[in-house]
């Protein structure tokens, strides 16, 4: 060691203020943060009459209402922090939510941050807004813009399926049914990418200089695969030859046409024609980098982080781990 190295102060850890940390996503997030040395304060929201409260194990927790902005000014001012790495998200993706969740709460963030001096922000996004057709993807894009006029050092990150995404048709499978598949199980492929991953990426963003400033795919390791693969996969595993039972795409049209005719009688049926034009879109279109010049998904264009694979994932549910938790609008 020199002589300058031995006189150098040591260095200051992070303060990272986390939104969206009781997720599996941000939970990882929060986690990797820790271990790389960062002091964590999660932001939780405020659930009016809720008398439980969350730990976040090693963080602190603060509990906030994200749609006012005061109430977001306060928690900033009990103490000074060097960054936002947000992974809240609506949780329905229905319009109303998206846009109150996806979009205004992250612009209370923002402004919060930007008046408190905050100088860098991490933001998890999805990779499906390369082809914006649904609320929540178009709340995801603005807030995507307006992070990037913000001013402050920025990292979107858009990521590929999840590892519980996929993990739906587990327990159906187990049982001896076949595998569902839309088509022949090939028209769509992803990078699937795991809780713990996807959240070292994220937290390795605060230091990689090479990130700061720019939109970024990414998807876990090997090679893109198929709804079909994703079944050969599994019944592998189980150590049963693959089924699988087709789904045809126009299944999804006709119910969307019938669900578009009743919304203008309810919002309840307004917010599932919503819900089932999110699984139209999963069911046709792949996660994966999408290619401006040709307007085709590429794979190799798909940077890959991480170890866990989705075969490792599976096998981990089978021998016994508790499937995680698909949210509202899990197509099966």
């Amino acid at each position: 060691m020199t002589e300058s190295e031995q006189a150098a102060p040591p260095r200051r850890a992070r303060k990272v203020c986390l939104a969206g940390a009781t997720g599996t996503i941000g939970r990882a997030t929060a986690r990797a943060l820790m271990r790389r040395g960062a002091e964590v304060t999660c932001l939780l929201r405020r659930r009016p009459g809720a008398a439980e409260r969350t730990e976040i194990e090693g963080a602190a927790v603060r509990y906030v209402d994200f749609a006012d902005p005061g109430s977001l000014t306060e928690a900033f001012a009990g103490g000074t922090f060097d960054a936002v790495v947000s992974c809240m998200a609506s949780r329905t993706g229905a319009p109303r939510d998206a846009w109150a969740i996806d979009y205004q709460a992250h612009v209370n963030l923002l402004g919060a941050a930007r008046q408190a001096g905050v100088g860098q922000f991490v933001q998890l996004s999805a990779i499906c807004v390369q082809k914006p057709q649904l609320a929540f993807q178009h709340a995801k894009l603005a807030f995507e813009k307006a992070l990037i006029e913000s001013g402050l050092t920025y990292s979107i990150v858009r990521p590929t399926a999840f590892f519980k995404s996929l993990s739906g048709q587990i327990e159906r499978v187990r049982k001896g049914k076949p595998f569902l598949i839309f088509g022949d199980g090939t028209l769509t492929a992803c990078k699937p990418i795991s809780d713990d991953d996807l959240g070292a990426y994220l937290a390795e963003c605060l230091d990689d200089e090479s990130r700061w400033n720019r939109v970024l795919p990414i998807g876990g390791p090997g090679e893109a695969i198929t709804p079909r693969r994703q079944g050969e996969i599994l019944f592998s595993l189980l150590g049963r030859p693959p089924r699988f039972k087709k789904v045809p795409v126009a299944l999804l049209d006709a119910i969307i046409g019938v669900l578009s005719l009743l919304a203008p009688l309810s919002s309840r049926l307004a917010e599932k024609a919503e819900f089932a034009r999110i699984g139209r879109y999963y069911a046709v279109e792949s996660m994966l980098a999408l290619n401006p010049e040709t307007g085709r998904y590429d794979a190799e264009a798909t940077p890959s982080t991480g170890s866990e694979t989705l075969a490792d994932f599976y096998a981990r549910v089978l021998a016994g781990a508790a499937a995680p938790d698909r949210g509202d609008h899990a197509v099966f």
